[in-house]
C-alpha cells in the first residue's frame, strides 16, 4: 500500500496493490459491498456510477464483457469487466430475482439504490476490519476514491496502454 499526503487539506490518497485490493474486497460487510468494491477497483467506476450500475449495464462483446454507463457531467463511457464480476454480478441478481433494470448494488436488500455516504461507510468499516486482522493502521485511510486510483495504478503497472 502507498500513501501520500493530500495537499492542501487532511488525510492521504492510498494506492492498493491488486492482492490488497482482493483483500479489502474479501472485508466487505455484505455481498453488495463486495460487488461495489469490485466495481470501483476492478473497473475504474466512480462511487455515484457504482450505484447506478444495473444487470443490463453489462454488455457481452466480441472483445469481451464490458459496463456501458453514465458517468461525470452525463458522459458515456465503456469500461472493461472481469468475468469473475460480470458472474458474481449476474448471480446476485439471480438469487434476489430482480429486474435488470434496478441497481445491483443495494442498501437493505430492497430495490432501493445505495447513497455514495452508504459506500463510504462500507469502506470505512471494510477497513477498520483490516486494521484489526493485520494490525496495519494505513488501511483506516482508504476511501472509496482510492479504488479508482488503484485501478488505474494496477492498469499502468501491468502494461495497459491509457
Amino acid at each position: 500500500m502507498n500513501l501520500r499526503q493530500h495537499e492542501g487539506r487532511d488525510g492521504y490518497k492510498v494506492w492498493l496493490s491488486s492482492d490488497e485490493l482482493d483483500q479489502l474486497i474479501e472485508a466487505a460487510p455484505n455481498a453488495s459491498a463486495g460487488i461495489a468494491f469490485a466495481l470501483g477497483g476492478r473497473c475504474g467506476l466512480r462511487s455515484q456510477e457504482v450505484a447506478d450500475v444495473t444487470p443490463k449495464d453489462i454488455q457481452h462483446t466480441d472483445a469481451g464483457p464490458i459496463l456501458r454507463v453514465v458517468g461525470k457531467g452525463d458522459k458515456y463511457r465503456e469500461a472493461w469487466i472481469p468475468d469473475q464480476l460480470v458472474t458474481r454480478i449476474e448471480t446476485a441478481a439471480s438469487f434476489r430475482d430482480m429486474p435488470d433494470h434496478l441497481p445491483i448494488v443495494q442498501s437493505s436488500g430492497d430495490s432501493r439504490k445505495v447513497s455514495t455516504r452508504t459506500l463510504r461507510r462500507w469502506i470505512a468499516d471494510a477497513a477498520a476490519e483490516l486494521v484489526i486482522q493485520s494490525d496495519d493502521d494505513a488501511w483506516a485511510q482508504v476511501s472509496f476514491h482510492d479504488l479508482r486510483r488503484s485501478w488505474a495504478t494496477n492498469l499502468a503497472a501491468a502494461g495497459v496502454d491509457p
